[in-house]
């Protein structure tokens, strides 16, 4: 396969792309210079690219390809995990919509692959006056990872995508970007390629297109016509809610601290790496541009993650560097990101750093609504309920200390989950069903066990995950 890599992870990733036998093309300079590889600028069959959030990434492209490279990012540890996108980016639906908003309109999309499907079609990109219960044919634009609140963007102009090339209603062409010498000329040389674009449709090239070559040119724009051709045996009718087609598949893969490590491990081969390279950058992006500061100046030596990293114990990780500097410090105030092994994030609340310490623990407070009954626990929530947390960089558990107002424990919960990540905004891992508790008399219990089993049975967490969650719940059942 034909790759492009871009963003935090693009070192990483093209050297485990590289060792896997795919061809890398269109590469930034900085790759350029770290790897002794050719980097043709063709066109490619899959592009990855790191999410706003920096906590993961895209591929969108071929299907086949975008499912074999999901495969091998999810094998990198037991905490990545790859999910396929209902609605990539080129699907065109025909959708119902459902509720108008500020600036928008929520479209119902129907059920594809069993999963409901929503979508948001912003007003500028509707060519007519939308309301609720209208039907329209729409085409996704731009997706959203399954642990972010949003849907995906949609349009009701559609085009036919296809990597450097773009098919657009209307006529002429123009390159992305660019209007420069380079960007006229690549315009003039479109008339000389040997591909007949249908009547109706202009040419949209991408940035790079201007240092592809004429074969890579003449490749893309026949990519990008035979979207078109099929794009145009759509029925005429709009009959919502349903899927009429998908040239191209997306998935998105969360990266967890040990998947972080192990990509440490692959730039580490190819260029100077920090300790901790991937997770700091991860935090935000002050924290990105002091990570390129840092490996610009010296080499800080080998460091990375230990053999398991079972219980955070990565002493060349610099937490408290990390942290001190771009938070979060006490008296700061972060979200706890629930993850869920099918890609949900259901946030816990939000609570106050009361203590910190440069092992890598930090202790959130949480004030309770009165109301419901704390977890499995089973015991009322009253006015004055706090709820202590504490989490530690690279564990796979936490505990939750419950108390009243007057400070009597009320209970614990520790919750069995991949391994924290203590960002500046949010407290991060994904939740791997099985707890344990301890009631205010001492009694211990393991609970949710058969969520688990589901779980593993479904498909959202495999074997080796599902066993080492056991295991960690065994040891605290143990221990407690």
């Amino acid at each position: 396969m034909k790759i492009r890599v871009r963003g935090i992870y693009a070192t990483a990733l093209t050297r485990l792309l590289l060792d896997a036998g795919h061809e890398v093309v269109g590469a930034s300079p900085p790759i350029r210079r770290r790897f002794d590889a050719d980097f043709p600028d063709d066109d490619h069959d899959v592009s990855i690219e790191t999410t706003a959030d920096r906590r993961g990434v895209e591929l969108h492209g071929d299907p086949d390809g975008v499912d074999a490279l999901t495969d091998r990012i999810d094998g990198l540890a037991l905490d990545a995990f790859g999910w396929s996108d209902p609605t990539p980016a080129g699907a065109v639906f025909d959708a119902r919509v459902t509720d108008t908003l500020g600036r928008g309109a929520i479209c119902d999309l129907g059920t594809v692959d069993g999963t409901g499907a929503t979508g948001f079609l912003p007003f500028a990109e509707a060519d007519t006056h939308v309301t609720e219960g209208d039907a329209l044919r729409v085409q996704v634009r731009e997706g959203r990872p399954p642990w972010s609140d949003g849907r995906a963007e949609l349009s009701t102009a559609i085009r036919a995508d296809a990597g450097l090339a773009t098919l657009a209603p209307g006529e002429g062409v123009r390159v992305a970007g660019r209007d420069d010498g380079a960007a006229r000329e690549l315009a003039g040389m479109t008339d000389l390629l040997d591909v007949d674009v249908p009547e109706g449709w202009g040419v949209q090239w991408r940035r790079g297109a201007v240092d592809a070559d004429m074969d890579a040119l003449a490749d893309a724009l026949t990519r990008a016509v035979g979207v078109a051709d099929a794009l145009g045996d759509l029925p005429e009718d709009v009959d919502p809610s349903r899927r009429l087609a998908a040239p191209t598949a997306t998935a998105w893969a969360w990266l967890g601290r040990e998947a972080r490590f192990a990509l440490d491990e692959r730039r580490r081969a190819a260029t100077t790496t920090m300790p901790g390279h991937h997770r700091t950058k991860a935090a935000c992006e002050a924290a990105s541009a002091g990570v390129d500061f840092v490996e610009a100046l010296c080499d800080p030596g080998s460091g990375g993650a230990g053999e398991d990293g079972t219980d955070g114990d990565d002493p060349d990780f610099p937490f408290a560097v990390v942290t001190d500097q771009f938070g979060p410090v006490e008296s700061d105030t972060v979200a706890i990101g629930h993850g869920k092994p099918d890609g949900r994030l259901v946030t816990l609340g939000e609570g106050e750093v009361v203590d910190r310490d440069a092992d890598g623990t930090l202790s959130v407070r949480r004030e309770l609504s009165a109301g419901g009954t704390l977890d499995a626990l089973g015991v009322p929530i009253e006015a004055g309920d706090t709820a202590l947390t504490t989490f530690r960089e690279g564990r796979w558990w936490y505990p939750t200390v419950y108390r009243d107002a007057d400070g009597t424990r009320k209970g614990t919960y520790v919750n069995v989950c991949t391994p924290v990540e203590c960002f500046p905004d949010q407290i991060r891992y994904v939740d791997l069903y099985v707890d344990v508790i301890k009631d205010a008399e001492g009694t211990v219990e393991r609970v949710d066990d058969d969520d688990l089993d589901a779980a593993e049975d479904a498909g959202h967490v495999d074997a080796d995950l599902a066993g080492k969650a056991r295991r960690v719940a065994s040891a605290l059942e143990d221990a407690l």
